[in-house]
């Protein structure tokens, strides 16, 4: 019987003897919440003190990262400092901190411009805001910043939260809540890229002018060809300018009056001269043999009802003929719409004042072209 029963205990001796611990947890008397303030001082607490552990608070441990050691049972667990930000365990810290600070920026303006009654704003009010496009640094360099490798999705979440913030911004400096609008304005500063007014020009068309001859000039593209076109308009003399003649003037002194008051009725009448195109110096049809590429150069002179009003000089670069005929009509239509600018409706209609944006397709390695293959040989 008593060897039945030693059979029986021995698994729960090993076990506690592996784990001390719980062992000890076993042999510590149960007191109910209600009564431990009823407990007797003098009594010996059931707990090891710091010296029965031999506790060093500076320990040079082997196992560090061990919350217990294996040769001290009963060791207090180290106490290392808490972590100083709440996103130390995350593995991007300065990433995830940053972005809290950001969020926090995002709910305290929006709580402010909410007690402001500045929000919701209406669609009325939004749209007479006074605009501030941002732009941001770029993943790259805010990954820099935050020494981490920022990926698409962080860059995202990033960016959502300034353009919020921005517009928030704009909502507080039209209200004229200046001390609101500093402290975001400080903070969209931190990730506004360095280059922001060169990338805000960057898109932006360039007014184009006429010179004191009255002669403009525009840039037109097409495919890999390039066209550089200088237009004129063509004089067209004073018709109803009557030209005096000499001999039905009736003395010296009527003529040399005349010729002081009006020198320009004693000139031979003009001639109007034709309009010409020059392509390199070279007239338009000895340049352009094909009679499309002569009718898609003339089609927007055509369209605006302008045909051989202006004169048109040009110089065009690389590709072929199809490519230089559509250059040279691209920067014709913008020369128009110089002279004329209420043909911008018109040739936005037709489509003249956008490039082409189609090229050719690029060799493809075995083949003879873009998709043209050679002959299959058997042998």
């Amino acid at each position: 019987m008593q060897r039945l029963l030693w059979n029986g205990l021995a698994p729960l001796q090993r076990h506690l003897f592996r784990h001390p611990r719980r062992a000890f947890a076993t042999r510590m008397p149960f007191v109910p919440p209600s009564q431990q303030m009823q407990y007797n001082e003098s009594m010996t607490s059931p707990w090891p003190t710091a010296e029965d552990l031999d506790y060093e608070e500076n320990s040079d441990s082997d196992s560090e990262n061990e919350y217990y050691s294996d040769d001290e049972p009963d060791q207090t667990p180290l106490r290392n400092p808490p972590p100083a930000s709440p996103s130390f365990y995350t593995g991007r810290a300065a990433y995830y901190d940053q972005l809290a600070q950001v969020e926090s920026a995002v709910a305290h303006t929006r709580s402010a411009l909410k007690m402001l009654q500045l929000l919701p704003l209406p669609d009325f009010a939004r749209a007479v805001l006074p605009s501030r496009p941002a732009v941001w640094k770029s993943a790259k360099e805010m990954g820099t910043d935050l020494q981490i490798p920022m990926t698409s999705s962080r860059y995202r979440a990033m960016t959502r939260l300034l353009t919020q913030l921005n517009e928030y911004y704009r909502i507080a400096s039209a209200a004229g809540c200046d001390d609101l609008a500093e402290r975001t304005i400080n903070l969209l500063n931190i990730f506004e890229s360095p280059a922001k007014t060169a990338a805000l020009t960057r898109g932006r068309r360039k007014t184009l002018y006429t010179d004191r001859l009255g002669r403009s000039y525009t840039f037109g593209k097409r495919k890999t060809s390039t066209a550089r076109v200088w237009m004129v308009p063509v004089a067209i003399p004073n018709e109803d300018m009557e030209v005096v003649d000499l001999e039905k003037v009736a003395s010296l002194d009527e003529a040399a009056a005349l010729l002081t008051s009006q020198p320009e009725r004693f000139h031979e009448p003009q001639v109007v001269p034709k309009s010409s195109i020059l392509i390199n110096n070279i007239p338009l049809g000895e340049y352009f043999a094909v009679p499309a590429d002569r009718e898609r150069i003339v089609r927007p002179l055509q369209i605006a009802g302008l045909l051989g009003a202006y004169n048109v000089f040009a110089l065009v670069r690389g590709g072929g003929t199809t490519g230089q005929s559509g250059a040279l009509a691209h920067g014709i239509a913008k020369g128009l719409l110089v002279h004329n600018p209420d043909l911008a409706d018109l040739f936005r209609r037709t489509k003249m004042l956008r490039r082409d944006p189609r090229m050719v397709e690029r060799k493809k390695p075995g083949l003879a072209k873009a998709r043209k293959a050679y002959a299959w040989v058997k042998r």
